[in-house]
């Protein structure tokens, strides 16, 4: 696909890993466009049982690139982050992920939409959308409440701070956390169970579970991009990422 999205098939496993490990695998619009097209090419492939999300360098992923996402901001329905976060809702395979280090923003609410998710002890979650002057994204202010709870699911998206996978688990983002040197061993073996499960009955099942809230949470996106992008327009929007670039440069 690209470099900075390394694709990879294996008895049935296809093993998506994020790549700019010297950037902590911040998402651009061309990994967006990638992972997108790897998603919905996955749909097709017969030899595709399973899909399993992953960063290089001991990191899952920092979020957007905000230099990135200052150049190319999503505009509407059409724009690349909403793209992605569709075909993973609609993504008709079981989608795993495997989370180690950094988790921030859609790096956590991506693994919402994922049917289960290991992460290593060391893995630090943040949806820092409101300090960032933006608000919820990726259905999460659908789903978490659901998940976790509406006082923790407030907390942790209207504090934006820092959590851990404990919590995570907590929150029902995580299913199994485990130590860094395991979780690939883990999440490995995870997929593996799965993919050789029957293929038709995974689908049906992830399909009973999912698709009753499916029009739910693509409505929670279209609300929450619609705000996004007016929120991403705002003096509190601009303020805080020219604040961010700041402390950027100056490291």
């Amino acid at each position: 696909m690209s470099d900075t999205l390394l694709t990879k098939l294996e008895s049935g496993v296809l093993t998506l890993t994020f790549n700019r490990p010297e950037k902590k695998n911040a998402f651009t619009h061309a990994m967006y466009e990638a992972a997108t097209n790897a998603l919905r090419q996955a749909e097709g492939n017969a030899d595709v049982r399973v899909v399993l999300l992953t960063g290089a360098g001991g990191v899952f992923t920092a979020g957007n690139d905000i230099g990135d996402f200052m150049e190319h901001p999503p505009a509407g329905e059409d724009s690349a982050v909403f793209r992605f976060l569709r075909a993973l809702v609609d993504a008709p395979k079981p989608v795993l992920a495997a989370v180690d280090g950094p988790a921030v923003g859609i790096g956590t609410t991506m693994l919402l939409h994922c049917d289960y998710v290991v992460a290593s002890e060391r893995t630090r979650f943040t949806m820092p959308f409101v300090q960032l002057g933006l608000c919820a994204e990726g259905a999460s202010s659908l789903l978490l409440p659901r998940m976790a709870g509406f006082a923790l699911a407030s907390e942790l998206l209207l504090f934006g701070e820092p959590f851990d996978a404990a919590t995570a688990q907590r929150a029902g983002i995580v299913n199994k956390v485990v130590p860094a040197d395991k979780l690939q061993e883990v999440a490995a073996e995870r997929a593996a169970a799965l993919a050789s499960r029957p293929a038709e009955a995974v689908r049906v099942t992830k399909q009973l579970i999912r698709g009753p809230l499916r029009a739910e949470v693509h409505a929670a996106l279209i609300r929450e991009g619609a705000e996004f992008v007016q929120r991403l327009a705002s003096t509190e929007a601009q303020e805080a990422f020219m604040a961010f670039m700041s402390r950027g440069s100056k490291k």
